[in-house]
């Protein structure tokens, strides 16, 4: 697994959601109204934080969590499934909420692939760090390249891109992607 994100291990299923707009409370509160279990919780620079299990085994429940219904006017929410599906190897994704709306998603396999109303939303910060663009592309057909040896730099720089952009705090993730 990633070494951004301490506390979550190899095969976890856990998300990690940042709130800026409702207290710790009112997020650990209101992610156990969606049936999702919180492992570990916090506040630093101005946001909640909550790792918590991705699905609610007990009731089935294997869908996304809800969190427009977190998101009210005024919050902001991003969130980090870290492995959505660890029998599958999934890589991770990011989602950026704010006033209820999906306003970014994609996964770190495929950067090219955004969604939400604003699937540009993070493109000049993306394309700043050579993760999208000409700047982003891998020499794959090179003799003796094998991408995967620079995967963990490029996933480790695209978190710090984010986690800059939204000055995001550690804990939870580590401080070498929030060191600013």
């Amino acid at each position: 697994m990633t070494d951004w994100m301490p506390a979550c291990g190899p095969g976890d299923e856990v998300n990690v959601v940042f709130a800026r707009g409702l207290s710790p409370d009112a997020l650990t509160e209101g992610l156990r109204n969606l049936r999702r279990e919180v492992l570990d919780e916090g506040a630093a620079d101005g946001w909640a934080w909550a790792a918590h299990r991705m699905h609610d085994w007990e009731s089935e429940d294997y869908e996304d969590a809800d969190y427009p219904r977190l998101c009210a006017d005024g919050t902001e929410l991003v969130v980090f499934a870290m492995e959505p599906c660890s029998a599958k190897a999934f890589p991770p994704a990011f989602s950026y909420y704010r006033d209820g709306r999906l306003v970014l998603h994609f996964g770190f396999e495929d950067l090219g692939q955004r969604l939400g109303d604003n699937p540009d939303h993070l493109s000049p910060e993306l394309l700043a760090a050579g993760l999208i663009g000409p700047a982003s592309e891998c020499d794959w057909k090179a003799e003796g390249h094998d991408c995967s040896d620079h995967a963990d730099d490029d996933e480790r720089r695209l978190v710090r891109t984010l986690a800059t952009h939204f000055r995001l705090p550690a804990p939870p993730l580590s401080p070498e992607v929030t060191a600013r």
